[in-house]
């Protein structure tokens, strides 16, 4: 069996996965807070016929070698934690991180959850919690006489109630940041779990030690670029067109063998 087979094969399936991560940016083009997904690829392991550098005398070396390649594989995909557009929105508990970091967001099982999607709600008891309704942490409760809702860019939640002409302050907002944000784990529903690739989450007050600050009545728009992501589905399908090349050729070749020989 010719070797080009299979390392064709390994190419369209290699460009397939390809393909479905572009897709999947595609279809969360207007997910707020998405970050889109980057595809590596990997070569796969040399068939070695002849070691470079080996002796072809007693004092002359090959230049090079011969070495056949066996494919392709996607290793991995990474996350680009570029910052999307920023849009201004007339609801007050709309948020946004300008910079870095997440929102926490604590889980039914008692975990920590982060993400970048600031689409919040009130829930029944006040509590300022996610569309699928996970609290915000840490917990912000709004009175149930509150006229005006504020959140100041460092995180700091005020609200106005009849009868009192100052502010009142009823929590403040931190957000978590991680050295190797690419290593979280994403895990739906706009949300990212801790990993050890990860690190550590790094808690602080929003507009310090690197923090990003939080702007009320705006939210991120997607990452995506749907231009980009256009070129590189091109780019994809006609690398998939000339794997499939490589196999039609490769088929007419033992076709011809078995036939005249």
């Amino acid at each position: 069996m010719l070797p080009s087979l299979w390392v064709a094969k390994t190419g369209l399936a290699a460009q397939d996965m390809n393909l479905a991560t572009i897709s999947n940016n595609l279809a969360n083009v207007a997910t707020t807070g998405f970050k889109r997904d980057r595809a590596e690829f990997q070569d796969l392991l040399y068939q070695v016929r002849r070691q470079p550098g080996a002796q072809s005398t007693q004092d002359n070396q090959l230049p090079s070698g011969l070495q056949l390649g066996t494919g392709v594989r996607i290793t991995g995909t990474q996350k680009v934690f570029t910052t999307g557009s920023l849009q201004t929105t007339e609801q007050p508990l709309d948020m946004a991180i300008n910079g870095r970091g997440f929102f926490q967001v604590l889980m039914p099982d008692g975990s920590m959850a982060y993400t970048r999607d600031g689409t919040f709600h009130l829930n029944a008891d006040g509590q300022v919690v996610t569309a699928n309704g996970f609290p915000l942490e840490p917990a912000v409760v709004v009175p149930a006489e509150t006229q005006t809702f504020t959140v100041g860019e460092d995180g700091t939640v005020s609200v106005t109630v009849p009868g009192s002409a100052q502010p009142q302050i009823i929590g403040n907002l931190q957000t978590a940041d991680f050295i190797n944000p690419g290593g979280l784990q994403a895990s739906g529903n706009n949300l990212f779990m801790e990993t050890a690739a990860s690190g550590a989450p790094q808690i602080g007050t929003p507009g310090l030690n690197g923090l990003g600050t939080v702007l009320q009545n705006t939210l991120e728009n997607s990452n995506v670029s749907v231009v980009e992501e256009m070129v590189n589905m091109i780019t994809t399908q006609r690398a998939y067109e000339m794997n499939s090349k490589v196999i039609s050729t490769a088929d007419q070749m033992l076709s011809f063998v078995s036939q005249n020989l």
